[in-house]
């Protein structure tokens, strides 16, 4: 089954107008899939392939004569040498679309991006897919639960492979081969259990100093695991608003995993049910609203700056987002009911910042859209629209 993604259009848009278009995102995301079906005319050349990497690492010029135009070449950070010369050959000849590039190790090839390649490549991220995509094609449950157990990666749904299967071979076939290369692990049992730890941490405030040590690692070492964990496109942060309103606010980010399948199986939860009743869910459900955002973030190419807010007395906004024209103030909580009392931390907000250019919303895990005084009530699956 072929699910449309909602990037497609923008990269059609801007295949035209730079010479270089370059997607990166996390393994499995359907980067592949999805550039074979915008550029089916395009030549596909994977630098996995020892033979093509050997050529392309030892004969730059030769390889790129050989693949002169309309080629993709995907896993390109494998072989940075070849930027330079793609920057050689675009200045040369600036004909629009030439070279498409793909990768998932967004350190790697973000940097030889801007070293080489700044001013003459339009770069996307693919993240797995976002509940409009799902919804779209008729994929996405009525359940939240079911939605958070079983995951967004592509695969699952492509090739109906079973989550648990599905997330313990990408566990010890991409994520530790990634991590491996980037940084050295001596120990991969101690890295799978700084990776569970991690997972018991999502949707709470990063302590780097607690993780470290309860891991039983320097935390130096916790910082780079961390790091490549961002870097492969696993985990993200989330930083905290800085405006004061003169109360003491916390300044420490936030950890979240950019895929809640994932997520539940390094938290060994299988299935809906487990879930309803779990300490987590709530830092569940709150991981997979803000997930969601960051995906539709990147996936509708939407310019936002997105943050979380809280105090020292335990006001919390879960997620402030600003498009340039005004802020708006999200609560996400997974009860299927409303309460009042859910929309007191907009009402604190309000109160305390005096800004009258706000939209506040409350996304919950039922399915009615309301429209209330305190804010508007978003069901879980139309949040991001």
């Amino acid at each position: 089954m072929i699910i449309n993604r909602d990037i497609e259009k923008t990269i059609r848009l801007y295949g035209v107008k730079y010479p270089v278009i370059a997607v990166t995102g996390p393994r499995q995301s359907g980067k592949t899939t999805l550039l074979k079906t915008l550029f089916s005319d395009y030549e596909y050349v994977s630098l996995e392939n020892p033979d093509t990497r050997s050529f392309a690492k030892t004969d730059p010029n030769g390889f790129l004569s050989r693949y002169s135009e309309k080629v993709i070449f995907d896993e390109i950070q494998r072989v940075p040498a070849l930027f330079s010369y793609i920057q050689t050959r675009v200045d040369e000849a600036p004909v629009m679309g030439r070279y498409i590039l793909s990768g998932s190790q967004n350190f790697h090839l973000m940097q030889n991006i801007t070293q080489s390649l700044a001013g003459r490549v339009a770069v996307f991220r693919l993240f797995p897919f976002d509940f409009q995509e799902l919804n779209s094609a008729g994929l996405l449950a009525d359940s939240y639960l079911e939605m958070m157990v079983k995951g967004f990666y592509p695969a699952i749904y492509d090739r109906e492979i079973p989550s648990r299967i599905f997330y313990s071979n990408y566990v010890q076939t991409y994520i530790q081969r990634d991590i491996s290369e980037l940084v050295a692990i001596k120990d991969t049992r101690l890295f799978q259990n700084f990776l569970g730890l991690c997972a018991a941490r999502a949707g709470q405030l990063l302590n780097l100093n607690s993780l470290a040590n309860e891991c039983g690692i320097s935390q130096p070492t916790a910082k780079s695991w961390l790091s490549v964990l961002e870097t492969s496109y696993i985990v993200f942060q989330l930083q905290p608003f800085h405006r004061n309103f003169n109360k003491r606010i916390v300044k420490t980010p936030k950890l979240y995993f950019y895929d809640t399948g994932l997520l539940c199986y390094l938290l060994k939860i299988s299935s809906p049910d487990q879930l309803l009743t779990h300490p987590v869910k709530g830092n569940l459900f709150e991981n997979m609203m803000i997930s969601e955002y960051q995906k539709r973030i990147h996936h509708a190419t939407k310019f936002e700056d997105i943050w979380f807010w809280r105090d020292s007395a335990g006001h919390e906004i879960d997620l402030l987002i600003d498009d340039g024209q005004a802020i708006c103030l999200t609560e996400i909580k997974a009860g299927m009911t409303v309460m009042p009392e859910m929309f007191d931390n907009l009402a604190y907000w309000e109160k305390i910042s005096g800004d009258q250019n706000l939209v506040k919303k409350l996304v919950y895990g039922g399915n009615e859209r309301q429209l209330r005084s305190a804010g508007e009530v978003v069901p879980w699956k139309e949040f991001g629209k």
